[in-house]
Parts: structure tokens; C-alpha cells; sequence
């Protein structure tokens, strides 16, 4: 039977895992069309963190027009890409750190804050999209916030769980390392005459 708690050794690698599923749905932000999408089945507008795509009810073709053009578009891409550039190099420091023997917990500290750096980052760019959206694109239709967007915010959920993680790891440093005794409680069914 393997026992696994929160911080014990054997378990290092839950953090490194949860920082590639947080770069996965990253991807998949990054990557999607699915920022804003029609809420009903008339299909008319679709956006992606990059363009916004329209068409007729009947038109088979959509027209895209690139986000790029306006300074929020560029602003809210560069934000969240930042953010996703270092939540890939926090998720390669921690390979690093937990790959080697001595665990340094100072720098384990160290990736922890640089998550809520990515956090802050992709807060920043997942803001500005909707607000500035809205605003200066015309809406055609019943358009809602979609999958692809909502892997964005999936994403900076699960950095900001693990930034407070990899900050309170080293707090339970001796557990983590094995350094600390198990403690055995011993009970009989006759208590020993000293033990009163």
C-alpha cells in the first residue's frame, strides 16, 4: 500500500504535472478559436484571441479581421502570451528542481512567486479581451464567452494553486525530505501500572 500525503517525496512530481496541464489548456487558449462564440445555432461570429471572424446566416465563408489592429488586441495577446512564455520556464525550473537529490526549497520558493507573476499576466490579458471586445467589436447575434477562453481562465486557476503551493512547500520541508521520525502509538488492553 503506498500512502502519499500533500508534501512527502514520493509525490514530488504532483506540482511539475499540474504546471503541464496548466500548459496544455495554455495551448489550447493560445491556439483556439473559441474565445467568443454564438449561443445559439446560427452561427454568425466566432474570435480567437488573434482575429474575429464573421458571416452571413447563409454564407458558408467567414471574414476575418485581425485583433492585431487595435492597441488592446496586442496588448491582451502580449500579456497573456508573456505570461504563458514563463509558466513554461517556471514548469522547466521545476523539472529541475525536483529532478535533483537536495531539494534547494529556496528556489522552489522562487518558481512560486514567478507563478503569481504568469497569474498577474494572464489576469491582465484574459481582462482586457472581454472589456475591450465588446466595446469596439460590433456583435452580430447571441455571442457568449467560450471554451478556449474559459481554458485561459482553467489555466491561470490551476498556476494560481500551484504559486501557492511551490511558496508553502518549503514549510514542510523535513516531511518532504523524509527527515522527520514516524511516530508509533502503542496501545494494550491492560495499562501498565507506570503509565496512571
Amino acid at each position: 500500500m503506498v500512502v502519499c500525503g500533500l508534501a512527502c517525496w514520493r509525490c514530488r512530481w504532483l506540482l511539475p504535472l499540474l504546471l503541464g496541464l496548466a500548459i496544455i489548456m495554455g495551448i489550447i487558449a493560445l491556439a483556439g478559436r473559441g474565445w467568443l462564440g454564438a449561443e445559439a445555432e446560427a452561427y454568425v461570429q466566432q474570435g480567437s484571441l488573434w482575429e474575429s471572424c464573421t458571416r452571413g446566416e447563409e454564407d458558408l465563408n467567414w471574414s476575418c479581421e485581425s485583433l492585431m489592429d487595435y492597441g488592446w488586441g496586442r496588448a491582451a495577446a502580449a500579456t497573456y502570451l508573456v505570461g504563458f512564455v514563463i509558466l513554461v520556464i517556471c514548469f522547466a525550473l521545476a523539472v529541475i528542481a525536483f529532478s535533483i537529490e537536495i531539494l534547494r526549497f529556496n528556489f522552489v520558493r522562487g518558481i512560486g512567486g514567478l507563478l503569481f507573476v504568469v497569474a498577474a499576466f494572464q489576469i491582465i490579458g484574459l481582462v482586457i479581451y472581454p472589456v475591450k471586445f465588446t466595446e469596439d467589436i460590433p456583435l452580430t447575434g447571441d455571442n457568449m464567452f467560450s471554451w478556449a477562453y474559459g481554458f485561459g481562465w482553467a489555466s491561470t486557476v490551476v498556476v494560481i494553486g500551484c504559486a501557492f503551493f511551490f511558496c508553502c512547500l518549503p514549510n514542510w520541508e523535513d516531511e518532504v525530505l523524509g527527515n522527520i521520525k514516524p511516530t508509533y502509538y502503542y496501545s494494550s488492553p491492560e495499562r501498565a501500572p507506570y503509565l496512571n
